[in-house]
């Protein structure tokens, strides 16, 4: 208990612009001792990207392929659009200059913008292939052998010589989890006690949550690094944040920076459209973004996490098929049967007779029927599955550790499934959300955000502790059972002696 006291404090109690106790924590190293690693000034940046461990020429090769990718994508679009006769092609012509024009220059700052990040990246990525090699003494070959635990324990070994954070003696892994996730767990946090995302219940469609890659980036720009965050720098939430007494002035500050952030992309929406790239892979189903935040644990890393949901993909596949309507199975083995005949005649003429391919439109014929042909087979189930959801969604549970009180026993029912598929959607729909969210997303902050302002505020108050040596974390990525455990375990632990 004493060491809980002092680990960490309420916010309301301090308004230091440094960690507590850092008076008494730093260490004094001779000038000649010190080692470039001493005192890094941004450890949370750092850590991260120490976490993603992939080695240097892995992610050198990875930024120089998203350069060439952009470049390929503006490039083939302006062949398309200035190089192709349609003329000839479709007896007409579509070009449109001005359109070309605007992507060129949209498409040009852009790249440029990638090119400059690039380079600063290479130098980032040179200066952690150097710690690997040189403080962890691990080789680039090894490195992807290594687990995260064993990178964890060598960082924690070596803070006692080189003092990478001069504010704590000892590092611990918690610390190291603390700084890399910070802003992640507050995230986590916020969409467990419903603060995020926005739910909404259109016609016909029951309840829906929308959440994107582009709500996400306005939500972190909104809490955490842009101009006028509730965040002072990478560690400290600000000073005015902490009080209770300020609550409504400080949530009208935050609605009205919300307004002009929404108008913003509102304005932008264009340009984002232009510059909005999606992948290409149309699998069944995917965790959705929310699913990816709902069901992550606090001071969980993307590859934990990932490493957790793909156990689960095979069972939640299996459980999301065992829905299938039996009347559009029916129609989708009956149309299957007709297409895949014909198609299966088309290709047979055309492996006896190149010719064939010549004849008007018996390549688009081709092409319609086997597209035709895969998506009625993705409603066919397999012949050999058994119809136990229940079995299946205990099966899910080992992995993706989520299941409210009301889906046991209720396995079969449909509601069960649509509060499942929110977490586990159809890549289509994935896909189509992030397409659409750049129209969506300002009216979500305009209209749904900004009404959540002042709980926003109390949130950040009441769910935030200061860490020695870390900074501002959020208080349920602590693990405190005494503080956020489920009142029933609570009780088990007082019963079993333990003193609150």
């Amino acid at each position: 208990m004493a060491h809980f006291d002092t680990e960490y404090q309420r916010l309301e109690a301090s308004y230091s612009d440094s960690p507590p106790g850092e008076e008494n924590l730093l260490v004094h190293v001779p000038e000649g001792a010190k080692s470039q690693w001493h005192h890094i000034e941004n450890l949370d940046l750092f850590f991260q990207r120490i976490s993603f461990k992939n080695g240097f020429t892995c992610m050198l090769l990875g930024e120089i392929f998203e350069l060439i990718q952009l470049l390929f994508v503006v490039g083939f679009t302006v062949f398309l659009a200035n190089c192709v006769d349609y003329d000839i092609l479709f007896a007409n012509k579509i070009r449109d200059n001005a359109f070309v024009i605007f992507v060129l220059i949209i498409s040009g700052v852009f790249w440029l913008h990638r090119l400059i990040k690039f380079m600063y990246n290479i130098c980032c990525y040179w200066e952690i292939r150097s710690f690997y090699t040189n403080a962890l003494k691990m080789t680039m070959s090894e490195l992807p052998y290594v687990t995260w635990q064993e990178v964890q324990a060598r960082i924690v070994e070596i803070q006692k010589e080189h003092q990478i954070c001069i504010h704590k003696k000892e590092l611990s892994e918690l610390d190291i989890y603390h700084r890399i996730l910070r802003f992640k767990n507050y995230m986590v946090a916020m969409v467990n006690k419903s603060l995020l995302p926005m739910r909404f219940h259109p016609p016909f469609l029951g309840e829906c949550v929308f959440y994107t890659r582009g709500l996400k980036y306005n939500f972190e720009l909104i809490f955490f690094w842009g101009p006028g965050s509730l965040f002072g720098n990478e560690w400290s939430l600000k000073t005015e944040y902490k009080r209770g007494g300020n609550r409504q002035e400080l949530a009208d500050r935050l609605a009205s920076r919300i307004l002009w952030i929404g108008i913003a992309n509102l304005l932008l929406c264009p340009v984002i459209l232009v510059i909005k790239r999606e992948p290409g892979s149309l699998g069944a189903r995917c965790w959705s973004l929310y699913g990816r935040c709902y069901l992550r644990h606090f001071n969980e890393l993307d590859h934990e996490l990932m490493s957790r949901l793909s156990k689960g993909y095979k069972p939640s596949s299996k459980y999301m098929n065992c829905f299938l309507s039996p009347l559009l199975t029916v129609v989708a083995k009956n149309v299957a049967f007709f297409a895949g005949s014909l198609l299966a005649v088309l290709i047979a003429l055309t492996i006896y007779d190149e010719d064939v391919l010549a004849v008007e439109h018996v390549l688009s014929s081709i092409t319609l029927l086997g597209v035709c042909v895969t998506i009625c087979r993705s409603f066919i189930p397999d012949k050999h599955m058994v119809f136990c959801p229940e079995q299946l969604l205990r099966v899910i549970l080992a992995h993706i550790h989520y299941m409210p009180d009301h889906w046991q026993g209720n396995a079969h029912r449909y509601e069960t499934r649509d509060q499942f598929s929110q977490l586990f959607q159809y890549k289509a729909a994935f896909i189509l959300e992030e397409l659409i969210s750049p129209v969506v997303t300002p009216f979500i902050l305009i209209f749904s955000l900004r009404r959540k302002s002042l709980e926003i505020i109390d949130f950040f108050r009441n769910f935030t502790v200061e860490v020695v040596g870390v900074g501002d974390t959020c208080s349920f990525a602590q693990m405190d059972i005494r503080q956020h455990g489920h009142p029933a375990v609570r009780a088990d632990r007082q019963t079993d002696g333990e003193t609150l």
